[in-house]
């Protein structure tokens, strides 16, 4: 679902783009792409951070936000297109509904190798690497 239309001219096929992302994670959540203020009232309200964020995540209804603002931004900043880094966000977004983390090391390690060889499947640059 997009509830901010603004998503559309920053990434093209939006259906498709996150349908293959969401198979190749093998996660049938459902996904919003809204705004930075939905997200921050979100983030507020249920993780006690006044603040945008990137991707929020819901175990019931399995739910998979992201605000356009700070998605751009970060894109922007890293020299990747919103298209890429959004996939990236998809994949972070399910696997942490399967039970992934990043609060530990190893964990985090753990996590950002399984979302490098997802997004290498979809055909998008290892996030994790040169940095």
């Amino acid at each position: 679902m997009v509830t901010e239309r603004r998503w559309h001219a920053h990434v093209r096929d939006i259906p498709r783009l996150v349908a293959r992302a969401m198979q190749e994670a093998d996660c049938d959540a459902d996904v919003v792409l809204t705004d930075d203020r939905t997200i921050k009232q979100l983030n507020a309200r249920d993780r006690g951070k006044n603040k945008p964020t990137n991707v929020l995540t819901y175990e019931q209804p399995a739910e998979i936000l992201l605000g356009l603002g700070v998605v751009r931004r970060e894109a922007l900043a890293a020299g990747k297109s919103v298209a890429a880094h959004l996939t990236h966000l998809l994949i972070h977004g399910a696997l942490h509904l399967q039970g992934h983390d990043h609060h530990h090391v190893g964990d985090a390690r753990r996590m950002e190798a399984e979302e490098a060889k997802l997004l290498a499947r979809l055909g998008v640059a290892n996030p994790w690497k040169n940095r």
